[in-house]
């Protein structure tokens, strides 16, 4: 951290969505002092800050001038966070300061305009979802970080202080590291809207399909964490049962969308996991796509 730093960190959160509400909640509790929620004036966003801002006690401001902080958290969307950091460049006293923001795909750069007027900058991204309605307990999150080495240090010291865990990550791997982040969550999230397609088509009512599949679902998470991919892979395709395969894909005309997903998920598989009769599977999976 720059001189002092870690006995009096004040955090500034620029922005109030998903995303800032968590981390300002998650710092608030771990003990940092949050010095203020920046939003601009009205709209849904404002709102949200203002009431962020009460429930934490903290005051809520329309710009950095205010501001007494020395470490500014960036939680704007990727495609705002360097025009927000151009219009603050001039409103803040950044030199000696930190700047970070948490984007999963772009790198420090981005916050190039404020390490021009003496900041320090560095993007701290951690692999967890944020909707609405919910707030992830950030212990035991990993925080991939890249960035000035005195903006590194900080991260990691404010990280540590979350119950998380930093890792290294090199700017040329944001966008792959990204992917497998969406991945890990967005696109299981579609899987599942899918599955609840497949669900209703098989008879089952849309009001019950969750409830339904969650013991199977928190099954599958529990083998994936004790045993891994490979041993916790079970169903047709691993036994290598070629004509169940088949009744699957045939069923699935009535769900085209799904029958496409079911066909990637398994041609993965049989790249990935331990299958039997793997030639036969490919054939039935490659013909399935004419």
């Amino acid at each position: 951290m720059l001189r002092g730093m870690a006995r009096k960190t004040r955090i500034a959160i620029v922005g109030a969505g998903n995303l800032g509400a968590a981390l300002a909640v998650s710092l608030h509790a771990a003990g940092y002092v949050i010095d203020a929620i920046i939003s601009r004036a009205g709209g849904k966003s404002r709102a949200r800050a203002v009431a962020l801002g009460r429930r934490l006690g903290v005051p809520v401001l329309g710009d950095l001038s205010g501001s007494r902080a020395n470490v500014v958290w960036f939680c704007v969307p990727d495609s705002a966070i360097g025009a927000v950091a151009r219009a603050t460049s001039q409103a803040f006293e950044w030199k000696g300061k930190v700047a970070l923001h948490s984007s999963g795909t772009l790198t420090s750069d981005e916050l190039g305009s404020l390490r021009r007027r003496g900041a320090k900058v560095a993007s701290v991204h951690p692999l967890m979802t944020f909707v609405r309605g919910s707030r992830p307990d950030l212990n035991g999150v990993s925080f991939a970080i890249e960035g000035d080495t005195l903006a590194v240090r900080a991260a990691r010291g404010i990280v540590k202080g979350l119950g998380g865990h930093s890792y290294a990550i090199r700017k040329k791997d944001k966008a792959a590291y990204h992917a497998w982040g969406t991945f890990a969550s967005p696109l299981v999230t579609a899987l599942l809207a899918t599955t609840e397609r497949v669900a209703v088509a098989a008879g089952a009512k849309p009001t019950e399909v969750a409830q339904r599949m969650m013991p199977i679902l928190r099954q599958t998470l529990a083998n994936y964490e004790k045993v891994g991919a490979a041993a916790g892979f079970s169903g047709p395709i691993v036994r290598g049962d070629v004509e169940t395969v088949r009744r699957h894909l045939r069923s699935l005309r009535r769900v085209p969308a799904a029958r496409e997903v079911y066909v990637a998920l398994a041609s993965a598989a049989l790249q990935y996991l331990p299958t039997k009769d793997r030639r036969s599977l490919k054939r039935l999976l490659d013909s399935s796509r004419d």
